[in-house]
């Protein structure tokens, strides 16, 4: 993992944080982006604390430009070949039954979940393409293969992250690049905390007992455990891995 260059979405926080520093423990310099800068230089100091070095980019990926000043920020380091398209919004935020489900936060989910994943994809690409080698992961969720009670946006964007990372695989695997996503199930971050709380207020359930339920482990999943299979997939031993849509949840989807 010696010279890799990373560009994790979503970093400041939550499993784009794990997924950042994990991948600076195996040798990868990272490119960190998120809106909130604090966020991202704590995030930093602890990967310069592994070795490698870390850039801060604070950046609205549902803004037009945001993916392009984005990516003109890496250039100063070279080519970004691995690429890890975590930022995304649940359906903590505004989770609603679909006949009253709010418009623009159907299309803010659109555009931060889909539209910004595919265009750092596109402008990625050419760099990786150029080196024959690159690694794309997109962070789905297990709702890319069930629903979510009240989360329409989420499910639906989550189904069209999994199309796109299909889309990609075919596409590019014979120029040494693979696209994969991981299927995180119910993870302990704090925009899970929320969704959770909205679970007490529309089951009755205590939120100890939902997290109990979320999963056969009888927790919920850390978001270590997200990065682990995450960093996985950037390493050269996952090069066969291609296409794929990986569960991380403990057990509680078995679909394919």
């Amino acid at each position: 993992m010696k010279e890799r260059i990373a560009l994790v979405t979503g970093a400041g926080r939550g499993i784009g944080r794990a997924i950042a520093i994990g991948l600076a423990q195996d040798g990868v310099d990272v490119a960190l982006t998120a809106r909130t800068e604090t966020e991202l230089v704590e995030v930093a100091g602890q990967i310069e604390q592994q070795g490698q070095r870390a850039l801060c980019i604070v950046a609205d990926l549902t803004s037009a430009d945001g993916p392009q000043q984005i990516l003109e920020q890496t250039k100063a380091w070279g080519t970004v070949n691995i690429l890890v398209n975590n930022a995304g919004i649940g359906s903590s935020h505004a989770p609603q039954p679909l006949v009253s489900f709010d418009d623009d936060y159907w299309n803010l989910t659109m555009a931060l979940n889909v539209t910004a994943p595919y265009l750092l994809t596109k402008l990625c690409l050419p760099g990786m393409i150029a080196q024959g080698w690159g690694r794309i992961i997109n962070i789905a969720s297990i709702n890319a293969k069930v629903t979510a009670i009240h989360g329409s946006a989420y499910t639906v964007s989550k189904h069209a992250l999994a199309g796109l990372t299909k889309s990609t695989a075919v596409e590019v695997v014979q120029e040494g690049i693979t696209a994969n996503a991981v299927c995180p199930g119910v993870t302990k971050t704090a925009m899970n905390d929320k969704r959770l709380q909205y679970d007490e207020q529309r089951t009755g359930m205590d939120f100890a007992d939902l997290e109990k339920n979320a999963s056969p482990l009888g927790r919920r999943l850390l978001p270590e455990e997200i990065a682990a299979m995450t960093v996985f997939l950037a390493t050269e031993a996952a090069s066969g891995i291609n296409g794929q849509l990986l569960n991380v949840c403990g057990g509680r989807v078995l679909a394919a």
